[in-house]
């Protein structure tokens, strides 16, 4: 049987860490789109409050408790798109007994990988997906690895995923990761030039890829950008 590898009219998408910020603006920009949403938090209440106001769906995953992952996806079983938005900023020396490295590592390597196995029935029956990483440029090699703490090295770690990861997904499944650049967040900071919206805007853009479109890929303002 040859699956179709075009686009679901209303695919489902998975948004993580999406009760604030640019994982929200993301979530709200899905939807815009017709996209039937699933926002998920670790705070249940600021999850529901925020799907609540968007109109999406909600779901509890932690990212340092696997099985609120495996209950999400396997309980909806499985999504077509995946955003893997959440991420923690430390600042504690990579040498510090405080350094956040093994938090870090878990939240953005070690969960983005679970949820992309557990969605990988779903993109095999389906035959078409789309994920999308956020990265940071403080994680790109070719910037020096300037995030603090273990950010950098986690997010570097996140690239080399994306990377690595087209050679094993099924045909049709997209891979990309992108930089939303400096974004006015509460990780951000009120400094930061972009609005949550303008952030949002390549990771919606690489979520919808038409098949013509790019895998395995780094980006910035839908531009490539070296890793």
């Amino acid at each position: 049987m040859t699956l179709s590898t075009s686009r679901p009219l209303h695919p489902t998408a998975l948004v993580t860490g999406a009760n604030r910020g640019i994982g929200r603006a993301i979530a709200a920009g899905l939807k815009a789109r017709g996209v039937r949403v699933t926002l998920s938090a670790r705070n249940q209440d600021e999850g529901r409050a925020a799907a609540a106001a968007l109109g999406v769906a909600f779901a509890h995953i932690d990212l340092l408790d696997p099985d609120t992952s495996f209950q999400a996806v396997t309980g909806a079983g499985g999504f077509d798109i995946l955003v893997n938005n959440a991420g923690i900023l430390g600042h504690s020396s990579l040498l510090s007994p405080r350094s956040d490295f093994d938090e870090a590592m878990e939240v953005m390597v070690a969960a983005p990988l679970d949820l992309i196995r557990l969605n990988l029935p779903h993109w095999r029956a389906t035959g078409w997906g789309r994920i999308v990483n956020l990265s940071s440029g403080w994680g790109a090699h070719a910037q020096g690895l300037g995030g603090p703490g273990a950010y950098g090295v986690a997010k570097a770690a996140l690239n080399a995923l994306t990377r690595a990861l087209v050679r094993d997904l099924p045909p049709g499944v997209k891979i990309n990761a992108c930089d939303p650049g400096w974004v006015a967040t509460r990780m951000g900071g009120d400094g930061a030039p972009l609005t949550p919206d303008e952030g949002a805007d390549t990771p919606v853009w690489l979520a919808l890829l038409p098949e013509d479109g790019p895998t395995g890929g780094f980006f910035r303002r839908r531009q490539p950008i070296p890793w």
